[in-house]
Parts: C-alpha cells; structure tokens; sequence
C-alpha cells in the first residue's frame, strides 16, 4: 500500500510517497508561496504529488489516502484548517480541494507538531508505545501528544500547544500574549535573549567573559549556540551559567509535561539537540530531581527525537491508519 504525505509548512511543501512500513520511497519540496492565495498553494501541492507519483510509476488509484501536516488548528474531522496565522487560511477546506485537484481516494489532515509527534509514535523514537510525548524547540516550543495510540488534540483541535505552560508567572512576554510561557525560555530566540542580556550584565559590572570573543564583541553576532560553544571551548563561568539557566526552564516545563501524561517515551527534537551529553546530561539530571514518580521503578524515558525532517511526512502519512485503530 501506498500513502502520500505532505508536510506543508510556512516555507515548503514537502511531499513523500510513503510505503506501509513508513519507509519514505521519494520525496521532494517547493516554496509554498505563503502569502499567495489558498488555492494556488493546494494547486502545487497537487502538481508536486503528480510528479513524484509518475517518477515512481504509481497511478493515483494505488494511494490509499493523502495526509497533510499543516500549521495551525486543523479540524480533522471535516478536513478544515480553521485558522493558519503564518498561511492565508481561515475555515480552509484543505482536504477537498486537494481532492478536487489530485483526484485521490481520500485526504486527512493534522496539525503540524502532532503529525510530527505521530511519526516518532509509528516509526522513531516511541515507536512500539501507547503514550508518547513530542517536544521541538525551534523558533518556538511545539508539541505533540499520542494517547492509546491516537493525536490528542482536544475537543476543538487546538490542543497540545504546550510551549504555553507559564512556568515564571509575570515573566517574559510570549507571543500569545501571555507572560512566562515555556516557549519565552526554551525556543532558540529565547536562549539568545538570555545569551545577550549576559554578555551586556558582564559589559555593565566589567566581568571579562569568552562570549565577546566568540561574538566578535557584536551582540547581532549571537546564536542559540554561543553559549554552548563557549562553555565547551573554554569553561567561561558567564557562559555556563547561560546554559545552566536554559536548562533548568527546560527541564521544568518537561517535568511538568511528565507529570501530567506519564508517557512511556517523552522525544525531543530540534537545533538543540545537537549539543548531546552537554545538554542531555544535565537536563536528566534536573527532571529527573521535579518527577512526581521519582520513587517509581517505571519512568518516562528521554530520547531525541529520530526523524528529522521525515517527521512531517511520515506523520502526514499515518493519519488514516492511526484513525483506524
């Protein structure tokens, strides 16, 4: 059997044709054209499916079905993304008009983050659980939870935005509009405000710091890997208390995610990652000391996340089977 899955995402459309093992036989990618009308987007959306589809010799009564990963809340029971604030779509019949188009038997669609989540449930990090918990930390915290084997998304499909648990009440301002959200100190922009207010506490109370080597001495200069890069290459005290200041928000708001669902597998995947033992280590270390179980033989394991950027398309591809269960 064969599945189409389509990540659409705010700079690319990502199709793959997927296999029933989850294995991905061919794939490829446009720009999604994002400020564009709806249609034309869902129009090359189409058009890349054919290609792939007559590159592989695969008519288009062999798909099963079609899913698609989009941003925003996507109803997946009526195939309407309601609302997409990076994409021109609002109560946006996503799934017909891809059927208008290609001609397929049937199309799903979810939520980017959960799709993803989906994915390492099927055929990464979780695969062979129930419960599983995805993090990404990117631009922002995104999340996705699969219980009993199925997306979880609340009652209006806009569930699982976990990024916006408050763990500093009061604190720095999220873009949702709330103060103090996880996302305000766990994405990649919020370890580089903290890098930079650092290096300019250091400038103010004349504490030499390795970071203005790093930097050039220009604060535009600074990346979410300034101050792991620093601390690793010389132990700088400014740049490990960054680090140390990082991972203690992120380990609480995982901490927090543990204690509420108790998944078997909690997976993280992002940038971030790449930083391994330097990261993983004390992160272990700090959720490890905030989990309600922690006297418990069973605990949830931490695992970086598998798929990379097949997660989209896998996920997409594992939305019909994961309604069927």
């Amino acid at each position: 059997m064969y599945y189409l899955g389509i990540d659409l995402g705010g700079t690319n459309i990502a199709v793959g044709i997927v296999d029933e093992n989850y294995n991905i036989l061919i794939k490829d990618s446009v720009p999604t054209g994002a400020e564009r009308e709806g249609r034309a987007v869902i129009r090359d959306m189409a058009d890349l499916c054919k290609k792939l589809l007559a590159e592989k010799n695969i008519s288009i009564d062999e798909i099963e079905y079609a899913g698609i990963a989009t941003p925003g809340t996507a109803n997946s029971d009526t195939g309407i993304v309601e609302y997409a604030n990076n994409l021109n779509f609002e109560n946006f019949p996503i799934a017909d008009i891809l059927i208008e188009y290609l001609g397929v038997k049937k199309v799903y669609i979810e939520n980017d983050a959960n799709a993803a989540a989906l994915a390492e449930a099927v055929a990464g990090a979780a695969q062979g659980t129930k419960h599983s918990v995805m993090i990404t930390l990117g631009t922002g915290v995104g999340g996705g939870i699969i219980i009993d084997n199925k997306v979880y998304s609340g009652f209006n499909f806009a569930g699982a935005e976990l990024g916006h648990i408050v763990i500093e009440h009061d604190g720095v301002p999220c873009n949702c509009g709330r103060k103090g959200c996880w996302e305000a100190y766990s994405s990649a922009p919020s370890l580089v405000r903290m890098t930079k207010e650092k290096i300019e506490e250091c400038r103010a109370n004349g504490t030499k710091t390795a970071m203005e080597d790093d930097i050039n001495g220009d604060l535009a200069n600074v990346s979410a890997k300034t101050a792991f890069a620093v601390m690793k290459a010389t132990g700088d005290a400014a740049a490990t208390e960054v680090v140390n200041k990082y991972i203690a928000y992120l380990g609480t708001g995982i901490a927090n995610i543990i204690n509420i669902f108790q998944p078997e597998i909690l997976s993280i995947g992002g940038g971030i990652c790449k930083e391994g033992d330097n990261l993983l280590v004390p992160l272990m270390n700090n959720i490890n000391s905030q989990r309600y179980t922690r006297g418990d033989s069973k605990q949830t394991v931490i695992k970086v996340a598998s798929l990379g950027n097949d997660a989209g398309i896998i996920g997409a591809a594992a939305l019909g089977i994961a309604k069927l269960r």
